[in-house]
C-alpha cells in the first residue's frame, strides 16, 4: 500500500518558542524514525508539508482548501492519506474535506495530538501509528479521524477536551473502531448524495450565535447588522429560543425575509434538532428556519460554508441542510 501524508501544522509538530509552542519539529525525519521496522518501508510514503504550517485555530477555508488540493495532487499517487492537523479546528477540517471529496475514493485519516511529538508523554506516536494502521486495515472508507484510541467519521466528530487523550468523541454517531488485540470494529454506513465537481472553498460571512438567558432583541440585532449570508443559532434542546423574549424572534424573521438563512442547532452535544417540537421553537420553523438534525456544529458550519461556495444562497441552501451529502446526518 502507498501512503500519502499531509502535514498541515498543529501541536504534533511544535516546539518551545518565545511566544509559546509554534511549529517547526522535523517531522519527516521523525516519521522515517517512527516507521523504521515496522511493516511499513519508507518508499511507501510519499509526504507534503503545506507551507506555510498553521496553528489550527488560525485555520480558515482558505486552509481546508489546500488539503484539499493536495490530497487531489497526489490522488494517483497514493492508496490512502494521512492528514496531521492541530486538534483545535480538526473537526471543522475533516468535515470540509468530507463534503468537497465524496468522490475521492480512497481513504483519508485526519489525526494530531496533544502533546508534541518530541515530549516523553506525547501522545502522537499512539495517533500517527493508529491513523496508519486504519488505512492499513482495508476498513477504512471516506474521510474519518483517529485519536486517543478510536477512529469516527470525519463529519461526525467534535473535539470533546482540550487535555484528554481520548480528545474527540462523535455523541450522535458512535465509533468506527476502537484499538485492540485486535481492533474493534463496529457496522456503520454513511449514507450521502455526493456533490459532482464542487468549487472551492472560499471565505464566507456566517454569523455562528449563541442563545444565552437574558439576550434581547436589540442585542440579537446588532449582532445580524450588518447582515452575513448565513446565520447559524447554537439553540436550546432540541431548537428552541426565548421566544418570550420581546421581539427577539421577530429579528430572525426578518432576517428570513431579507433572504438569508437561518440554521439552527443545538448547544447539546448529543441532540437532534426538531424545531416546532416545542412552542419556544416553532416561530422560527413557521419564519423559515431550518434545524441541523443531529449534525455536530462543526459539520454544521463547514456545510454551510460549502454550499456558500457552490453559489447557494437563501432557501436553496436551506434545502440542503436536512439533505445528506456525505453522512454527516441521520436522514
Amino acid at each position: 500500500m502507498r501512503i500519502h501524508i499531509t502535514y498541515t501544522g498543529g501541536t504534533i509538530g511544535m516546539i518551545d518558542s518565545p511566544h509559546g509552542l509554534a511549529p517547526g519539529a522535523d517531522m519527516l525525519g521523525w516519521l522515517h524514525g517512527l516507521l523504521d521496522g515496522t511493516q511499513i518501508s519508507p518508499d511507501q510514503v510519499s509526504y507534503t508539508e503545506l507551507d506555510p504550517l498553521i496553528d489550527s485555530s488560525c485555520a480558515t477555508p482558505d486552509s481546508w482548501q489546500a488539503i484539499i488540493n493536495d490530497l487531489r495532487a497526489h490522488r494517483n499517487d497514493a492508496d490512502a492519506f494521512v492528514v496531521l492537523h492541530g486538534t483545535d479546528t480538526m473537526s471543522y477540517s475533516s468535515a470540509a474535506v468530507s463534503y468537497a471529496l465524496t468522490g475521492f475514493g480512497k481513504p483519508i485519516v485526519f489525526t494530531g495530538s496533544q502533546y508534541p511529538l518530541g515530549m516523553v508523554e506525547t501522545d502522537a506516536t499512539a495517533n500517527v501509528t493508529g491513523a496508519l494502521n486504519a488505512v492499513l486495515s482495508g476498513r477504512a472508507h471516506g474521510v474519518s479521524l483517529f485519536f486517543g484510541h478510536h477512529l469516527i467519521a470525519g463529519n461526525r466528530v467534535s473535539k470533546v477536551s482540550s487535555w484528554a487523550f481520548e480528545g474527540f468523541d462523535a455523541p450522535s454517531a458512535g465509533l468506527l473502531a476502537q484499538t485492540g488485540a485486535p481492533w474493534h470494529w463496529e457496522s456503520y454506513e454513511s449514507r450521502g448524495e455526493g456533490w459532482y465537481d464542487p468549487l472551492p472553498y472560499m471565505r464566507h460571512d456566517v454569523a455562528v450565535i449563541d442563545m444565552a438567558p437574558g439576550i434581547t432583541a436589540a442585542r440579537l440585532e446588532a449582532m445580524l447588522t450588518p447582515r452575513p449570508e448565513a446565520v447559524l443559532i447554537r439553540a436550546y434542546g432540541v431548537g428552541n429560543v426565548p421566544c418570550t423574549e420581546p421581539g427577539l424572534t421577530d429579528v430572525l424573521a426578518d432576517v428570513l425575509g431579507e433572504g438569508v438563512p437561518v440554521v439552527v442547532a443545538s448547544q447539546c452535544q448529543q441532540a437532534t434538532v426538531l424545531l416546532g417540537h416545542y412552542e419556544a421553537g416553532d416561530a422560527i420553523a413557521r419564519a423559515g428556519a431550518i434545524g441541523t438534525g443531529d449534525m455536530t456544529l462543526e459539520a454544521a458550519y463547514a456545510k454551510i460554508v460549502f454550499l456558500l461556495s457552490q453559489g447557494l444562497t437563501g432557501s436553496d441552501l436551506a434545502s440542503w441542510i436536512p439533505r445528506s451529502i456525505a453522512g454527516e446526518i441521520t436522514v
